[in-house]
């Protein structure tokens, strides 16, 4: 039997003590990845999740008739929503193709009505997801040891970066063969499989406020053409960019569509806030269907995409509305470090984001 989803309040949160100085060290760290990587190739790129796959405009349409517990926020009021859509890998600098990374995928949803987040202007609302349903760091000082290690090896020993892919691949590789599955690790290090990010379920990985409630997110491919690609590897062929390639041919040819989902918080115990590293279990809360995500055939690599999208707009779980307050304390540290680093490709490219609807 599931039981009633927990309703939010503000001491589900814990705040620890080293926080600020956490923040400190993390945009300190940052500042490492993006300054290197601003030298080698004379434009600023992100700290993480540099390299694009694809770049897509199309729609949110919000379910008719949800039930209350699911009518909350964005997603109390049916409609259709405009929105951006990047792909992308993890990295903070941009690696040829044959290094195994995660995939990540980031939407900004327009015309959004509701009370800000502090800080966040206009009317938009992001969501930033990957393809793993949980986070690789229980807390926020793990996370900066992990960015610590990217920024040591960050746009360097790139033919090292590969042996070691190729091998972690093959740790993965061993792990599926007893059934088992590779430990996290593997796969952020390099020993992801390069699957075709098109077919890939994305997750928010981490907790946010769903209005009255407590969620994650999570964004499911259904158009058949995506879900014939689940799983699938993309063949690199000594390509650099042949995921890229792989996502432009077929954008071209199909119209995607997925499903976005919710899975509300039914137990604080197994399902913390605080520990992005922990599964919430789906028999004891399901993945709800409130809207549908459509980008019809298009180009996922037009100059006006990268222009536009690239370039031009920024992605972080801390633009939106209160009703989808990031929570835990990875997502808190990650409030000022986006802003850190968005503010510095910013800066040195000469290119200002403007959130949608924002004044000035």
């Amino acid at each position: 039997m599931i039981s009633d989803p927990i309703r939010y309040q503000t001491d589900v949160e814990r705040m620890l003590n080293d926080e600020p100085h956490t923040v400190a060290e993390l945009e300190a760290t940052f500042d490492t990845i993006l300054e290197r990587t601003a030298e080698d190739y004379g434009h600023a790129v992100r700290s993480v999740h540099a390299k694009s796959h694809g770049l897509l405009e199309g729609e949110l349409t919000v379910d008719r008739d949800l039930p209350a517990e699911l009518a909350q926020g964005l997603f109390a009021v049916p409609g259709t929503h405009r929105v951006l859509i990047r792909l992308s890998t993890n990295a903070g600098d941009i690696l040829r193709d044959v290094i195994g990374l995660p995939r990540g995928l980031a939407m900004k949803v327009f015309d959004v009505a509701g009370d800000r987040l502090p800080g966040s202007e206009g009317d938009a609302q992001d969501f930033v997801m990957i393809n793993g349903p949980v986070f690789q760091a229980k807390t926020a000082d793990a996370f900066l040891g992990n960015l610590k290690m990217l920024a040591k090896t960050t746009d360097r020993l790139e033919g090292t970066k590969k042996v070691v892919s190729a091998a972690l691949r093959g740790v993965r590789h061993a792990f599926e063969a007893v059934g088992a599955e590779a430990p996290a690790a593997v796969n952020a290090l390099g020993g992801a499989p390069n699957v075709e990010p098109l077919g890939e379920t994305y997750y928010s990985a981490t907790a946010f406020r769903f209005g009255d409630y407590i969620a994650k997110f999570s964004l499911v491919p259904i158009a058949p053409a995506m879900t014939r690609m689940t799983g699938e590897e993309v063949a690199i062929d000594g390509r650099e960019n042949a995921i890229r390639e792989a996502v432009r041919t077929e954008m071209q040819a199909i119209d995607a569509e997925w499903e976005f989902r919710v899975q509300l918080c039914r137990d604080l115990d197994a399902q913390p806030v605080e520990d992005a590293t922990v599964e919430w279990d789906e028999a004891v809360s399901p993945f709800i269907r409130v809207g549908t995500v459509r980008a019809a055939a298009q180009d996922s690599w037009s100059d006006a995409h990268v222009r536009l999208i690239n370039e031009e707009t920024r992605f972080s779980v801390w633009t939106g509305i209160a009703a989808h307050q990031p929570l835990g304390n990875i997502n808190r540290v990650r409030r000022d470090t986006y802003r850190h680093s968005a503010d510095f490709r910013a800066r040195t490219n000469g290119c200002p984001y403007h959130e949608p609807g924002a004044a000035g």
